[in-house]
């Protein structure tokens, strides 16, 4: 694939009939929903779900998405939707892209940015990453890895 940043983690999709809207195509709902799914299991496979969110009482909140939605989408399409954590201070905030390529032809369908800051989750105030955030988010990001079709 032609990432726009080295060593992704990808994810494989395939819209379902479910996902589909009334101009048949994948709806764009449906490619935010793969974003926030893939940004989870992204963050499980660096060793963070939400049971270490709850028990640390911090979270990454997205402060602001950005979607280009470039191609249309069909059922039973394959894709892969590829994450890289980026930027950030290393206290607060930090960033996550989104690819969404077709196999058939290595389109880009869509990208998207993601700016996200740390909230304490009791309060939804913004408070420093803990030292688990850095090291899996800061230290560890961009681990290349794979999961299932979704």
């Amino acid at each position: 694939m032609n990432w726009d940043y080295p060593d992704p983690f990808i994810h494989a999709l395939a819209p379902r009939a479910e996902d589909i809207d009334g101009l048949n195509h994948a709806n764009n709902a449906v490619y935010v929903r793969w974003c926030e799914q893939t940004g989870w299991a992204h963050s499980e496979a660096l060793g963070l779900g939400i049971a270490d969110y709850r028990r640390l009482d911090r979270a990454m909140a997205i402060r602001r998405g950005l979607y280009d939605y470039l191609l249309p989408t069909v059922e039973g399409e394959q894709l892969t939707l590829a994450t890289w954590l980026m930027g950030g201070d290393g206290k607060l905030t930090m960033e996550r892209r989104f690819q969404l390529v077709r196999n058939s032809d290595q389109a880009t369908v869509l990208r998207g940015h993601w700016d996200l800051v740390c909230i304490e989750m009791s309060s939804g105030r913004a408070r420093r990453m803990p030292s688990e955030f850095i090291a899996a988010y800061v230290t560890a990001k961009n681990a290349l890895t794979s999961c299932e079709v979704i």
